[in-house]
């Protein structure tokens, strides 16, 4: 098959005309569904093919072992406008399909099953030595009947008992592994929220929960509460975790970028929080205000952006590794990690044209990346270019050239702008004023 064969294909769905009836609206919703799951097998089987040609060519060029499968998850990755974490996880259910799961690839062209469906059979199975999964895979789905009409709690449900009933050893070697993993994080949430999730074992989760409730309760009972259960569990979650009421500030730093006329001028240009996104003018001028009104200490520091192009001016270093006001600065321009399609935290300060080569340790030639993206990189054939003049306020550009040779651009994201430039920080709250 050739990409051209495809978007033949989608020329003709583009030009297709309204369905004529209900009718043959809903067999034209689940025609498309099955298209949906063929193109995901085809998918599959394609980046299993790309990593193998890839694979094979790097050790016919005598490359050492180590680096044959380097930054390929992220190739992928990046044709399906994904992140390197994502490319990665989609290559490892691409190879379980293709090698060990004949079935389920079966069913997933066939329409019968979708591509997280498939991905549930292979997470619950991918504990099991190959026989053993491949012995489930040949139960499950070796007749298209056995899981239809199965929701995805089923399907998962389903695998799962398999796999405890073949191999009960492997499944607590599997939950060893899993709670070495326990860890938190946050995942920003509509209307200025955010969610902090944690990752612990069912029964440490369901204690934790139940004594939130059962306090909860208790001072629901003492009378006198406006907030609601949830509200109030919310609200003692954060209060023994920091150790402060809900009500004051948050003693840990805390990164707004917005203009100087935001804050003191009530101009309307939106502000930037690291690590949740862009927020209106309104509620930055909200959070400022309850850190100011609050006992926590607030200090201010400059930076400089051009008032036209909203670019972070550049800071010159002769150093190997960033200084730490360049690193900031750097975190602040990028936001996340500079790789398209990937939102992950930056971990990495990089250079785009390697040190090793001559590149400067300068903000036109850094990059913030996380350490997928920077490993990624590092493999044979990979090569970037920065496009961008700073010196001219022109926002940071540059080319990441693949291997296969595709080129994907990234560009920082524009900084909110007026005639004067403001970072708000918070430490136990710093806010931060830079004129330009």
């Amino acid at each position: 098959m050739e990409a051209s064969e495809v978007q033949e294909f989608m020329t003709r769905l583009r030009a297709s005309e309204d369905v004529s009836s209900a009718a043959a609206g809903i067999d034209v919703i689940s025609a498309l569904e099955e298209v949906k799951c063929a193109c995901s097998a085809i998918q599959a089987r394609a980046s299993v093919a790309v990593a193998t040609a890839i694979r094979d060519d790097r050790r016919q060029r005598g490359i050492p072992k180590a680096q044959w499968d380097r930054g390929t998850a992220s190739q992928i990755g990046l044709a399906r406008r994904e992140s390197h974490h994502r490319g990665g996880k989609q290559l490892e259910l691409a190879r379980a399909l293709v090698h060990d799961m004949p079935h389920t690839y079966a069913r997933l062209l066939a329409g019968d099953l979708n591509e997280w469906r498939a991905a549930l059979l292979a997470r619950e199975t991918a504990c099991l030595a190959v026989e053993d999964r491949r012995a489930i895979d040949r139960n499950l789905c070796s007749d298209p009947a056995t899981l239809r009409g199965l929701g995805d709690n089923s399907v998962a449900g389903r695998a799962r008992a398999a796999a405890a009933e073949l191999d009960p050893s492997s499944v607590v070697k599997r939950f060893e592994k899993s709670y070495a993993g326990r860890r938190t994080n946050t995942r920003p949430r509509p209307d200025f929220m955010c969610a902090f999730t944690t990752l612990t074992s069912t029964d440490r989760a369901v204690c934790m929960w139940a004594t939130l409730r059962r306090d909860a309760d208790s001072i629901i009972n003492a009378g006198g509460q406006t907030r609601t259960r949830d509200q109030i569990m919310a609200d003692l979650v954060y209060e023994r975790i920091t150790g402060a009421a809900a009500s004051s500030g948050a003693p840990v730093t805390v990164n707004v970028t917005l203009p100087d006329t935001t804050l003191v001028a009530r101009d309307t240009k939106s502000g930037h929080i690291d690590g949740y996104g862009d927020i209106p003018s309104d509620i930055a001028r909200h959070f400022i205000g309850t850190a100011l009104s609050s006992d926590q200490k607030v200090t201010l520091r400059r930076l400089y952006a051009n008032p036209k192009t909203g670019a972070l001016t550049a800071m010159e270093s002769t150093a190997r590794a960033f200084p730490a006001a360049l690193a900031t600065l750097i975190d602040l321009r990028d936001r996340v990690c500079r790789t398209p399609w990937c939102d992950a935290p930056i971990r990495h300060h990089d250079h785009i044209k390697p040190h090793s080569t001559g590149g400067e340790t300068s903000a036109e030639n850094g990059a913030g990346l996380c350490a997928a993206c920077n490993n990624a990189k590092e493999g044979h054939g990979w090569r970037n270019r920065s496009r961008s003049d700073l010196t001219r306020g022109t926002i940071h550009v540059y080319d990441i050239h693949t291997p296969t040779g595709h080129r994907y651009t990234s560009k920082a994201p524009a900084t909110p702008v007026a005639r004067h430039y403001c970072s708000f920080f918070e430490h136990d709250i710093h806010l931060v004023l830079d004129v330009a």
